[in-house]
């Protein structure tokens, strides 16, 4: 019986052992040490093999672990990145070979590339979609409710910008084990409501945190098979977010990674705060004139 029939996303530990009887399993959103992980290349690629699982390898404006990964052959892999707009947040892309992810990376991310790898691309977020979607591939929202600006709803994007990525990707991340639960049911509710492909991941900094939320496809014996699962709406999504302890130690080596990239990070941080405070003006200021013409009419 096919996921449909099912519920398509559940929030709890997932049971990797049983899955994987089942189904395909892969954690699609994990890190290396390219960019803010921990973890080199060979020891993805084992813990991996003891889960069980696939892994897309996403670091931040960086492939060369996901290439590396890519020739361990016994291990279905999925080629990937996570990208950041001009704006800050952050954009998942997936292909199907290698060799596209390769080209993608030379042609649309690093001739724009930022002074350091977590640094912000100078593409806007429409921009970098429409030159992913140039080859074949899925384009995916990470954490779109998240924290400050790395997710796409915040205060850069206006309602009709929102309209026009919605139509233009393939899917939402609806579980991200790194996310706060409140986020990441905003995030589920977004991507039931726009009818879109389903994905989660770990967003795993540290081997132990890899496979703590999955994404399961059936009859998916490659990575073709199962991105166009996730494109035609056929994934199911399991997991949990990590706990709180685990949290902080992975924050703290992000914080580490990032510290290079600090000038970029404070020049995003008074961007989005002007952005944000414009938006809670210009609310507040439509509040009062409604709230003023109301009493207009009732006096009238």
């Amino acid at each position: 019986m096919a996921f449909q029939d099912f519920h398509r996303i559940e929030f709890k530990t997932p049971d990797l052992e049983a899955l994987s009887s089942q189904s395909t399993v892969v954690d699609m959103h994990f890190h290396s040490y390219h960019s803010d992980g921990h973890d080199a290349i060979i020891p993805i690629a084992t813990q991996a093999r003891a889960l069980g699982i696939g892994i897309a390898l996403t670091d931040h404006n960086e492939i060369r672990g996901a290439m590396e990964l890519a020739q361990h052959r016994d291990l279905l892999t999925i080629p990937g990145i996570e990208v950041t707009s001009a704006e800050g947040s952050h954009l998942l892309v997936y292909f199907y070979t290698p060799r596209d992810l390769e080209h993608f990376f030379l042609k649309t991310v690093l001739p724009f590339m930022g002074p350091d790898v977590m640094s912000s691309t100078t593409l806007e977020m429409e921009a970098l979609i429409e030159a992913a979607k140039s080859y074949p591939s899925v384009v995916v929202l990470p954490h779109p409710f998240s924290a400050a600006y790395t997710g796409v709803q915040n205060s850069y994007f206006s309602e009709e910008r929102l309209r026009i990525i919605y139509e233009m990707v393939d899917g939402v991340e609806v579980i991200n084990a790194e996310n706060m639960n409140k986020w990441n049911l905003k995030s589920t509710v977004l991507g039931f409501n726009l009818g879109k492909g389903v994905s989660g991941g770990s967003d795993g900094h540290r081997l132990a945190q890899m496979g703590k939320a999955v994404t399961l496809a059936e009859d998916a014996v490659c990575c073709g098979d199962f991105l166009d699962a996730l494109k035609a709406g056929l994934t199911k999504v399991v997991g949990k977010e990590t706990h709180l302890l685990r949290k902080v130690t992975s924050n703290t080596l992000k914080l580490k990674s990032n510290m290079r990239n600090y000038p970029d990070l404070i020049d995003k941080n008074i961007r989005y705060s002007y952005a944000y405070f414009k938006t809670k003006r210009q609310s507040l200021q439509h509040s009062v004139m409604r709230s003023f013409n109301g009493r207009i009419r009732k006096a009238g």
